[in-house]
């Protein structure tokens, strides 16, 4: 039952961060371990999104695709990920995003678990640390884009 949580100061707005995180089919692009993203569907309605997406997260010879439901809610720049499909028992991941001085805080929360034990064994270690590199991936992602704004 790993579980992450972070608070991470940026120097970016909130709805600029909120606005990185929210576009998934670009992750591929700069996420650890994150080879593709697919967006099955997308259903908008009172100013809030619903994606369902497909993830395939890989390391060296292990590819795995997951599937999962994302709200984005942008009025309370809220995002929240609840799995569908895929080689988890379970995962949930919540972003938010506060203003603070010079910036924002990015709250960043994800608790999962294998349905294998193997792929527990063989993926859980990389993953973590992968998870652990999120939040640092986005603010990365943030300095190249935002620097030039």
């Amino acid at each position: 039952m790993p579980k992450f949580e972070t608070h991470r100061p940026v120097k970016h707005s909130p709805q600029q961060m909120y606005d990185l995180v929210a576009d998934v089919e670009r992750y591929p692009e700069f996420l650890p371990l994150c080879e593709a993203l697919a967006i099955r569907s997308r259903k908008e309605r009172d100013g809030k999104a619903l994606l369902i997406a497909d993830m395939t997260v890989g390391y060296k010879a292990i590819r795995e695709t997951f599937t999962t439901q994302v709200l984005l809610n942008p009025g309370e720049l809220a995002i929240d990920v609840k799995y569908i499909e895929g080689p988890f028992r379970y995962l949930d991941n919540r972003w938010r995003f506060q203003p603070a001085a010079n910036g924002s805080v990015v709250h960043f929360f994800i608790d999962y678990e294998f349905k294998s034990m193997i792929l527990g064994a063989l993926m859980g270690s990389m993953f973590d640390r992968a998870f652990r590199m999120f939040a640092e991936a986005f603010e990365t992602r943030a300095d190249k884009i935002y620097a030039a704004a």
